[in-house]
């Protein structure tokens, strides 16, 4: 299939993290290798540049689809600072009404935006599956403890007292993927208590194989295990490596040590979902799929 050209798109970020998101509601990319279309196009200084892009769909089962994908080409099945730019993406573009509903791999997600001119958008998202505490992996040659949690996608979550002084890409490479993880491998998130109720983030990213600037998902596992080990209690505000803030709210429903997928329930993720601009992507943009 040969695509015409040129391909409307939105660049948006959720506090750091970036976007591609196209209108995908008329599949015109379909018949093309979209993996090597995503590489591409997020490929940063050669093109747009994007951590991911997102291809908004029709669904019948939702007031839209997504298809999600890593700036790599993997798809992922859900993203929480994604799944809150699609939603603004969706109501600016009339898809959708201010309260909305979209349907992801990880299942249906339920999304508010807030007209209150900053571009804040609620999601809820599906209930936090496979929790496991205290499990020890080796990093460097030390032992390190770390918990684990599936918020959409799987996370891998270790306290420290100083995140600043962290090596995010070198720990959280091993750990990615770490024979505990396969084979999908995970995401990593290093994580220091601010207060009762404030965390501090650093996540190492699955499918951008660095650091980025926020994870949504991140975020949110981080904010799980806290709570469950008693270092915090919900509501939790989550600061990201980009300096920006998350909102974090759940309800326990056991007690620390918990291990079962009823442990926690009723998940926000709440935070801005910035427009940073629209344009038109070029057939020189995609000159690495040549």
């Amino acid at each position: 299939m040969k695509l015409q050209f040129p391909i409307p798109f939105t660049k948006m970020s959720g506090t750091g993290n970036d976007f591609i998101i196209i209108d995908h509601r008329q599949p015109f990319l379909n018949g093309i290798g979209l993996a090597e279309f995503v590489r591409a196009v997020c490929r940063r200084k050669f093109s747009v540049g994007a951590d991911g892009l997102i291809l908004i769909e029709e669904s019948d089962r939702a007031d839209f689809g997504w298809r999600f994908f890593n700036g790599d080409g993997s798809v992922a099945e859900m993203c929480g600072n994604g799944a809150r730019c699609a939603a603004r993406f969706a109501y600016e573009k009339k898809i959708a009404s201010a309260a909305m509903r979209f349907e992801t791999l990880a299942g249906i997600i339920e999304a508010a935006v807030n007209n209150d001119g900053l571009g804040s958008v609620k999601i809820r998202l599906t209930d936090p599956e496979d929790i496991v505490l205290n499990r020890q992996v080796a990093i460097d040659g030390a032992m390190k403890t770390f918990h684990s949690v599936n918020t959409g996608v799987p996370h891998a979550v270790c306290l420290v007292d100083d995140v600043q002084a962290v090596p995010v890409v070198d720990w959280g490479r091993p750990v990615r993927y770490h024979e505990f993880f396969s084979p999908a491998g995970t995401n990593v998130n290093f994580v220091q208590k601010l207060s009762a109720n404030s965390l501090h983030v650093r996540t190492y990213e699955r499918g951008v194989e660095n650091e980025t600037m926020a994870c949504g998902t991140g975020a949110v596992a981080s904010a799980i295990v806290a709570a469950l080990l008693g270092v915090v209690k919900p509501p939790v505000q989550v600061t990201t490596s980009g300096g920006e803030q998350l909102g974090i709210h759940f309800e326990l429903l056991s007690r620390a040590g918990a291990a079962d997928d009823g442990s926690v329930g009723d998940v926000y993720l709440e935070g801005p979902a910035n427009l940073v601009y629209e344009g038109y992507l070029g057939a020189e943009g995609l000159q690495p799929m040549a």
